[in-house]
């Protein structure tokens, strides 16, 4: 997407450690007329999935999840990044090793909000390793849900995480993706 990847290289930061900072109009302060279009187009390349919910997982993912979702009238679940006094007690679990991060957080969704009629369209800010995808995979299988795909703003594609998730066959959108990155420059696949 011709338009997030422009914006990427005017606003974007590369800082060691292969870390890309889109806080400045993506995941933080966000520009809402981006984040819409990255929206529009997510839902123009899985229209024809028939998704019954968006999953994301806290809290970079959720704009995202919510733009899209807005195109495509379904609701967004999101899995929180710790078990909360206010959770139900009967819930799905996965560990999810953080890149940007670095520690394991363990997501949860409540198991009345996700069925095994449900086809699920993950959505997420980055991806890198593939990590956080693998976690929300998890919790689908779990629930006996049928994963569709993947919609990604954002791949870092020399990290590996959404190639391997296409050499399994399962259909990953990424919006703009970095084949190499560092410190003064950063390129895009094609």
């Amino acid at each position: 997407m011709q338009l997030l990847e422009e914006r990427i290289l005017k606003d974007g930061k590369v800082y060691s450690g292969n870390v890309l900072k889109v806080s400045g109009f993506l995941n933080q302060l966000i520009d809402e007329e981006l984040l819409f279009e990255v929206g529009k187009e997510i839902s123009v390349r899985f229209c024809e999935q028939e998704v019954t919910k968006i999953l994301t997982v806290e809290a970079s993912g959720i704009a995202i999840a919510c733009a899209a979702a807005h195109y495509m009238h379904v609701p967004v679940l999101f899995a929180k990044k710790s078990k909360t006094s206010n959770l139900a007690d009967d819930c799905y679990t996965a560990d999810v090793v953080s890149f940007t991060h670095n520690n394991t957080a363990t997501i949860v969704v409540e198991k009345s909000f996700l069925s095994s009629d449900d086809k699920i369209l993950i959505v997420d800010d980055f991806i890198a390793r593939g990590a956080a995808i693998k976690g929300l995979r998890s919790i689908i299988d779990q629930a006996g849900a049928t994963l569709v795909g993947c919609a990604i703003a954002i791949e870092k594609g020399f990290q590996g995480g959404g190639d391997a998730l296409r050499a399994e066959g399962i259909k990953v959108e990424s919006l703009a993706i970095v084949d190499s990155m560092t410190d003064d420059s950063l390129t895009f696949r094609h």
